[in-house]
């Protein structure tokens, strides 16, 4: 991490991306099972050139999700915040109201996208809740929690996410293209 904050500093004000990967898993926060989506997001999004300088799992709890995303957002001012599980339809699964909680303006076409092209490889999707939205300048985007669901999502909306970060920050450049 200590390598990915020096490349950060280095960079233009307006091309650092700083992101942070918060994983949803009551078995994960307790040990119990290893978290194989964060660290796969981190790859991710570190070939995309956000830097990951924020990253914990914490379990399936509202107020603490809503709670380490206000803390992620006003205080530590991250880029962009994905998380990643509890988007399904478990009665523990509590991402999308605690990103509700704390969001001022939700984004619904990231969701939409995610779900339209996770339902050309199962049917499945229809299930994930998962939501955008904005706090101050910070993106939030919930991914599902299995690896493979959260990569196919992420990749889904990736490419739009610097343009989209630039608009958020008060970048005056035309959208067309």
């Amino acid at each position: 991490m200590l390598h990915d904050m020096q490349e950060f500093d280095r960079l233009p004000r307006n091309k650092q991306r700083s992101c942070g990967i918060l994983t949803l898993s009551d078995k994960g926060a307790r040990g119990e099972r290893q978290d194989t989506s964060g660290p796969l997001l981190h790859e991710l999004l570190n070939a995309q050139g956000f830097f990951v300088t924020a990253y914990e799992i914490l379990p399936d709890q509202e107020e603490l999700i809503a709670a380490k995303l206000t803390v992620w957002a006003d205080e530590l001012r991250l880029d962009l915040i994905v998380t990643t599980g509890g988007t399904g339809v478990s009665p523990s699964d509590r991402t999308p109201e605690a990103t509700r909680r704390v969001i001022e303006r939700e984004i619904p076409g990231l969701g939409e996208a995610m779900r339209a092209a996770s339902l050309q490889k199962t049917p499945q999707a229809v299930w994930s809740r998962g939501i955008a939205g904005l706090r101050g300048q910070t993106l939030i985007i919930n991914l599902p929690g299995s690896a493979k669901a959260a990569k196919e999502n992420l990749e889904t909306v990736l490419p739009a996410l610097a343009h989209g970060i630039e608009k958020i920050q008060g970048s005056t450049t035309d959208c067309g293209g």
